[in-house]
């Protein structure tokens, strides 16, 4: 059986665009070079620190409004190979951080995961079970969530709209699953059955991981639209596809799409579309 850090080479691999993909921009690697290109596009850099965690997020407030859009990082980059982790979980092309861009809605922020646009120095004391083994347990939640709390609060808002990509998918489906404030709940090929999951790719269990689908089964998750690419590997369909018959919201899978591609090309569309469900302008 593939080791826990295999888990994390599947998510973290996948986060390489394919060459033929839209918007091949290439934002940086680093918390320098992801706030400039920010900035430039209207966004503000702040640390969250939380249970621990210094926390990079970005806040674009281009009107008032009762409501903030929260994209949420995926598992950050790829791993040199399947027994080691990388250095700097940094995601070189960050998806969410694109799709967070293209959203025309009034307030919009952006929530980096634990560990990622950290120093050297920094990065040394998270610790690397944070972006491998551990990824989704107790702890980086409670961080996400206050992280959330506080960039609302930054806002003046007082209800949400939970976006995640990939491995933020999840982390957005617990924090849906925990809060009263979330309006809506949208992920983009997020594995959301994480049992099912590392079964389906012969990986070992995540290390005291929260799963969304069994965590569902006492709480009760806002509307939500799963989105997922017909073909897309690292996340197969029906994994999404199980998680929306049994525990709620609509399933969109998308022909031509995989795991990373073409989401932030389409996405303003896409977006359209939720807001059609949630009956917003």
């Amino acid at each position: 059986m593939v080791s826990l850090r295999g888990a994390a080479l599947l998510l973290g691999a996948a986060l390489c665009f394919p060459a033929g993909c839209a918007l091949q921009e290439t934002i940086g690697g680093s918390r320098e070079g992801v706030t400039a290109w920010a900035a430039a596009r209207g966004f503000r850099a702040e640390t969250v620190s939380a249970e621990g965690f210094d926390l990079y997020s970005l806040l674009r407030r281009r009107a008032a409004a009762a409501q903030l859009t929260v994209y949420i990082e995926g598992d950050g980059a790829p791993w040199p190979d399947s027994r080691r982790p990388p250095d700097d979980p940094t995601p070189r092309r960050p998806v969410a951080l694109l799709l967070a861009e293209r959203d025309p809605s009034p307030q919009v922020a952006y929530l980096g995961r634990p560990c990622q646009y950290l120093g050297e120095a920094e990065r040394a004391k998270c610790g690397a079970v944070y972006w491998s083994s551990r990824r989704y347990v107790q702890r980086v939640v409670d961080a996400m969530d206050a992280a959330v709390t506080r960039l609302k609060a930054s806002a003046g808002a007082d209800r949400l709209r939970l976006v995640g990509h990939s491995g933020g998918g999840v982390i957005a489906a617990l924090l849906a699953l925990r809060r009263n404030d979330v309006d809506s709940l949208v992920t983009v090929a997020a594995p959301l059955s994480l049992t099912a999951w590392t079964d389906r790719h012969g990986l070992s269990p995540l290390e005291k991981a929260l799963d969304p689908m069994r965590l569902a089964e006492t709480g009760r998750l806002p509307p939500a639209v799963h989105f997922v690419g017909e073909a897309d590997e690292v996340v197969p369909p029906d994994i999404v596809a199980e998680f929306a018959r049994r525990r709620g919201g609509r399933l969109e899978t998308l022909t031509g799409f995989d795991h990373d591609c073409c989401w932030a090309r389409n996405w303003p569309e896409l977006l359209r579309r939720v807001r059609i469900q949630e009956g917003t302008p």
